[in-house]
């Protein structure tokens, strides 16, 4: 059984704080995992936007966003400009690479990407992507081959930049197993896997799932003949949530389940690329999370 673990670092506190910790208990455990960087101005506060949106709210009540993020953050890009996350913390993220960690894009403004992309033009999704890239270059001195959308948001535009800049692989996608995504008529080259396992965010705070019991859940959740992907935040398991989920690993490795990064997975994959579906990329819903994302049909 093998678990791929993908950290989304949304902010630069969570750079800062977050990203530190996590490499400190991934070295204690001897665990490789795929890191994907938000490379821009951290303009947290600007997610206020979403005050309309159903469900928004009564997930702010539920995670604890408040406390879990720091007031600071809430009001970068509000009060004050946003601080650029790259450009403060390249030494954290060349460190990342510097552990044999697996590194990538996750947006260049995380806002920008997840409140965004639905409205922007083929032209204007082009040139965001480009600006994380070029960010990522200056920070690791070599091209990134994956990234993994802010707030699971990719479109046919998105998947057209990602075929632009040659990535091996992308994970921006909601379902299971592996594929190559179609929008309409389009088919696009460059692989998506697809996570399946819940955020601790969709499930933090719901009667049904209680903290204590979520590594059950977790264990009971992994499937022996898929690509298993667990997408966690530095922000969250790497700060509030550190406790828990190092003990997490530990029942992980305790049954057995070698926990890898994402490229593990897709070298594995495209070793068989005739075996690789066209599946259908649809935007849809998911309980514990507001508004529409990327789902594979």
């Amino acid at each position: 059984m093998q678990l791929a673990i993908k950290i989304d670092v949304d902010t630069d506190r969570g750079t800062r704080v977050g990203v530190p910790q996590l490499l400190s208990l991934f070295a204690k455990r001897d665990i490789k995992a795929t890191f994907l960087f938000s490379l821009g101005p951290d303009n947290t506060g600007r997610a206020i936007k979403r005050i309309l949106r159903p469900g928004f709210l009564k997930k702010i009540r539920r995670t604890g966003v408040v406390g879990n993020y720091g007031l600071a953050t809430l009001l970068n890009g509000v009060f004050w400009p946003g601080p650029n996350i790259a450009k403060r913390n390249a030494a954290i993220m060349r460190l990342t690479d510097a552990l044999g960690h697996e590194v990538g894009i996750h947006c260049y403004d995380h806002i920008r990407w997840q409140d965004g992309l639905q409205h922007m033009s083929a032209e204007q999704v082009a040139k965001e992507f480009k600006k994380a890239s070029d960010a990522f270059f200056q920070v690791f001195g070599f091209r990134a081959k994956t990234a993994g959308a802010a707030g699971w948001q990719a479109n046919a535009y998105s998947l057209a930049a990602y075929d632009a800049a040659q990535l091996t692989y992308a994970s921006d996608v909601r379902g299971s197993g592996a594929f190559y995504p179609r929008v309409g008529s389009q088919i696009f080259s460059t692989v998506q896997i697809a996570a399946a396992l819940p955020t601790l965010d969709e499930l933090l705070g719901l009667p049904e799932y209680p903290l204590h019991q979520l590594t059950k859940f977790y264990l009971s959740q992994l499937q022996p003949n898929q690509p298993n992907v667990l997408t966690i935040h530095a922000e969250l398991e790497g700060m509030a949530y550190l406790d828990w989920f190092a003990d997490l690993l530990g029942v992980l490795q305790a049954q057995g389940v070698e926990i890898v990064p994402l490229k593990k997975l897709a070298s594995q994959i495209l070793a068989e690329p005739d075996k690789i579906p066209v599946r259908d990329m649809i935007q849809a819903s998911l309980p514990g999370r507001s508004g529409l994302l990327a789902c594979v049909q």
